[in-house]
């Protein structure tokens, strides 16, 4: 991290004028704020959608009937401009974030493309980790209108102990390979949510979901399992919940059961001292629309590096009351599902991604970029940009190793051992 702290430091203490000439041509067309743009075009919902949030605000329960489904409850939601419909809870919904899909929604918003080649393209990591007893391995270069990653997945900064009884899995190293844009652009949608939606510097990538999920009909929080394949609608989170145990280490991170070790929330290894108290800012990777993303700090003031760091706020919160068909929150208390989530335009500092326009040490001028914080969602759950470009991660070279969460266990016992496929 000590070409970025090098950045990031000098960077701050800089005028204006002697950062656009540190910084050069390149940022000479960083992006503007982004302009309103028109509604999204993303999925058209049903008839049966549009009706069942009728005379509903948004947010408000509703219910769609199908004659082939029988009866699914869910929230109404749409992207601004566009009417209500029921989006069904637990599924493609916007429980916890935007809804799952493929690409972006909404129309491309030009005045917020940025140029980012010339920023860490050279950046690299060559680091014994002798916990692991593997060495850390990563190479960005940019090229072509593309930044790409060559990395091995192995951490560069001290880590937990794995094994441990409740992530069964050891490090091991990875074949990864990443690239995308250097020119991203806003879409005028809520985002698409991506698995995986950031790769670290280091070569880590940052996955804040889990295998772990809970049926409608539970009567014991041991019978939802934590592994993947599990098959309920309920999504269990890895973090701030403290019922079922996934086995995390100080950087909120583990290991799945190909061996990759990846992020859950704040990696604090990435970090130095001065950017823990909230001193520096710290770029800790690309988001998979090639936007940079930050951890936990930003300038209070989006157009300008003046003032103390702020620690940014979600404008995520609880639900005041659990969706339809949720397990009783006696079992499992609210908090514990991706679906507990709701996003409240503008109570916090950052967007449905966890993300805002502004100004970074990287770039002064501004840029749209994102953040990982204490609160939910931790890391983002979409990106603004396009999707089009995903990482790949092969195990060892030997072929596509799918993506498998690691273990884990009831906090609160139970007597079920960790699953370990």
């Amino acid at each position: 991290m000590k070409e970025i702290r090098q950045v990031a430091l000098g960077t701050a203490v800089m005028g204006s004028a002697t950062a656009l000439a540190l910084f050069g041509a390149t940022q000479i067309n960083a992006q503007r704020g982004p302009d309103r743009g028109p509604p999204g075009d993303g999925q058209k919902p049903t008839e049966a959608m549009l009706k069942a949030c009728t005379a509903k605000k948004a947010d408000d329960g509703c219910s769609v009937s199908d004659k082939a489904a029988g009866s699914t409850s869910g929230t109404c939601r749409a992207p601004e401009g566009r009417r209500l419909a029921c989006v069904p809870a637990g599924g493609r919904g916007g429980a916890g974030g935007p809804p799952m899909g493929a690409s972006n929604s909404g129309s491309k918003m030009s005045t917020t493309e940025a140029y980012t080649t010339g920023i860490l393209c050279s950046y690299a990591v060559d680091t014994p980790n002798n916990q692991a007893g593997l060495t850390s391995k990563a190479q960005w270069s940019c090229d072509s209108g593309q930044r790409t990653l060559t990395a091995n997945g192995v951490p560069d900064h001290s880590i937990g102990q794995f094994p441990n009884p409740a992530n069964p899995n050891m490090i091991s190293e990875q074949t990864v390979r990443f690239t995308v844009t250097t020119s991203p652009v806003m879409y005028s949608g809520p985002g698409g949510r991506v698995k995986e939606p950031v790769m670290g510097l280091n070569g880590i990538k940052f996955d804040p979901g889990t295998g772990g999920s809970c049926k409608d009909d539970i009567t014991d929080s041991a019978q939802c399992p934590l592994g993947p394949g599990s098959g309920g609608r309920w999504n269990i989170e890895a973090l701030g919940q403290d019922l079922f145990d996934f086995g995390e280490d100080a950087n909120h991170a583990h290991v799945q059961p190909t061996g990759a070790y990846h992020y859950h929330g704040v990696p604090d290894g990435m970090l130095s001292a001065q950017t823990k108290a909230g001193k520096q800012m710290a770029m800790i990777g690309w988001a998979a629309d090639g936007f940079p993303v930050y951890a936990r700090y930003g300038y209070p003031k989006p157009g300008v590096m003046l003032g103390a760091l702020k620690l940014m706020r979600p404008s995520y919160r609880l639900k005041q009351s659990p969706d339809t068909g949720r397990p009783s929150m006696e079992l499992v208390p609210m908090g514990t599902f991706m679906q507990d989530w709701e996003y409240v335009e503008g109570s916090g500092d950052l967007d449905q991604c966890n993300g805002r326009f502004g100004s970074t040490p990287e770039f002064p001028q501004g840029i749209y970029h994102y953040y990982a914080t204490d609160a939910y969602p931790y890391i983002q759950r979409c990106v603004k940009g396009s999707i089009d470009s995903q990482p790949t991660m092969l195990r060892g070279g030997a072929g596509q190793g799918g993506e498998r969460r690691g273990g884990g266990r009831p906090k609160s016992g139970g007597g079920r051992p960790p699953p370990r496929s």
